[in-house]
């Protein structure tokens, strides 16, 4: 199955020529897509490099930080348009280890969306504080309760999705960034009857570069979780 990698970054100097090395080194024909957002850093540049370089590198080039949740909405649209048939989304930081897409791929032949997990049995975080991981899992526990979306790790960017999943979804509405993005798709592709599958994944802090996290972020995916229960997003 033709498949292709969203990776999304902003001043991601230190690991996104890494990160594609070591994705080559899995022999998987997987094509990657980097969207940079004019990153300071060069991360751009480093990007052109790797597509000239390998023909299987592509890259999208945006004027300013637009945002994670826009970011991959681009990547969906550009992999429905080129005719992939699985959609992978991850980080470029290395919190997302490569050696998991195999995971993801193989469970992708049976379920419309494969989610890498830190919150089911063999999962795991490593090199977090604590009050950090106190509310990944809590924000995890909330849109459990809240929405009642069956899964544990709502809020973890690293999935797999076929190619049938986003061509039901309409990706203008999407209206969220962030952890709330990730929540909105979870949540919509659920509503609409697709089978959801945990695997688990091991999601180690990044050792280069700084987080993006934001109090923003949390607030938008706070009280996203209210307005999917309501049902004020359609």
């Amino acid at each position: 199955m033709k498949s292709i990698i969203i990776i999304p970054t902003y001043n991601e100097k230190e690991n996104i020529e890494r990160l594609i090395e070591e994705i080559r080194k899995l022999n998987k024909d997987f094509h990657v897509l980097i969207i940079d957002d004019n990153s300071p850093d060069n991360t751009g540049r480093i990007a052109d490099g790797l597509a000239k370089k390998y023909p299987e590198v592509s890259v999208i080039h945006r004027p300013g930080k637009l945002g994670l949740g826009t970011a991959y909405i681009t990547g969906f649209k550009y992999a429905l348009e080129n005719n992939y048939d699985l959609v992978f989304t991850m980080d470029a930081d290395f919190s997302h280890q490569p050696k998991y897409l195999i995971d993801l791929l193989e469970e992708a032949k049976e379920y419309g969306l494969v989610i890498g997990s830190r919150y089911i049995k063999d999962g795991g975080i490593q090199n977090w504080p604590l009050h950090r991981l106190i509310l990944s899992q809590g924000a995890n526990i909330y849109v459990r309760m809240v929405t009642g979306l069956p899964i544990f790790d709502s809020t973890g960017g690293f999935n797999c999705y076929r190619r049938k999943v986003l061509e039901k979804i309409d990706l203008d509405k999407i209206i969220s960034d962030g952890y709330a993005f990730q929540i909105e798709m979870k949540y919509r592709l659920w509503k609409k009857g697709f089978s959801l599958k945990e695997v688990p994944v091991t999601f180690i802090d990044r050792t280069h570069g700084t987080s993006k996290i934001s109090k923003r972020i949390i607030f938008q995916a706070f009280f996203l979780v209210w307005k999917l229960r309501l049902s004020l997003i359609n």
